[in-house]
């Protein structure tokens, strides 16, 4: 079994150190992260410069681009041998509903979920590392029993969620789906030291879709949250009133 570990949060970042922990014994493990803290970047990829690659003094690997431009990178070119697994975070913060579409910590897992490896992400509810490692315990059990009873065949991509809990205040997982949040809050307009205006991007919205059976309504009974994603956002069930509207006045027109 290999192991790629990665994240957003950068390589110095507390989660990081925890999650390879947390993989030690259970595989080969190579490490490539961001140089920098790259939360929010989502799936970008960096094409308009070329990226370098350094090696740390811990050995892990990093480079000057995005949560997805490490996984990329490292799968097309700098790992001489192809991860079984790829395992992103532990997210310095939630990942849950809308987030996740933000999320570098799930774009870096969702890479190699595109190219065909089965992935995690992980994701501490709270920010500031409080119970880390808990979370860390959380990954490798989950780590653990992929490599001892593998899931069913072909790439998957879960995201997990963790709350910030003493381990053994930790209720059972459960399997969840994405929730929803109300729209962001407004942007913060500040000016730059010449009086020129700038913006800050506003908080995140509250959980408007929390009930029972989303990652929201999980982690905030304690438990922690594990919801299998996909990539196809084809709206399939709008596809027949697209296509009726679309072609009502095709008859007509010919």
């Amino acid at each position: 079994m290999r192991i790629l570990v990665s994240n957003d949060d950068g390589y110095l970042a507390p989660g990081l150190a925890a999650l390879v922990e947390a993989c030690r014994g259970l595989g080969e493990i190579d490490v490539v992260a961001p140089e920098q803290n790259s939360s929010g970047t989502s799936n970008a990829l960096t094409l308009q410069r070329p990226l370098s690659v350094w090696t740390a003094a811990n050995g892990y690997r990093y480079l000057n681009g995005t949560p997805s431009d490490c996984v990329h990178v490292a799968l097309t070119g700098l790992l001489e041998q192809r991860p079984d697994l790829v395992v992103s975070g532990i997210n310095n913060g939630a990942n849950m509903g809308d987030d996740t579409l933000y999320s570098g910590t799930v774009a870096a897992a969702m890479e190699g979920y595109l190219f065909g490896v089965p992935s995690i992400a992980f994701s501490l509810a709270e920010k500031g590392w409080k119970h880390l490692d808990s979370a860390a315990q959380v990954a490798r059990r989950l780590i653990a029993q992929v490599v001892e009873q593998p899931p069913a065949a072909g790439p998957w991509l879960l995201n997990v969620n963790i709350p910030d809990r003493p381990h053994d205040a930790l209720l059972p997982i459960r399997t969840t789906r994405l929730g929803r949040r109300h729209a962001s809050e407004p942007v913060i307009r500040q000016s730059n030291p010449r009086g020129e205006p700038i913006y800050w991007i506003g908080a995140a919205g509250n959980a408007r879709e929390a009930g029972e059976g989303t990652d929201f309504h999980a982690v905030a009974q304690g438990h922690v949250s594990v919801t299998p994603l996909q990539v196809d956002l084809t709206d399939h069930g709008a596809l027949p009133a697209w296509s009726a509207w679309l072609h009502r006045d095709a008859g007509a027109a010919r």
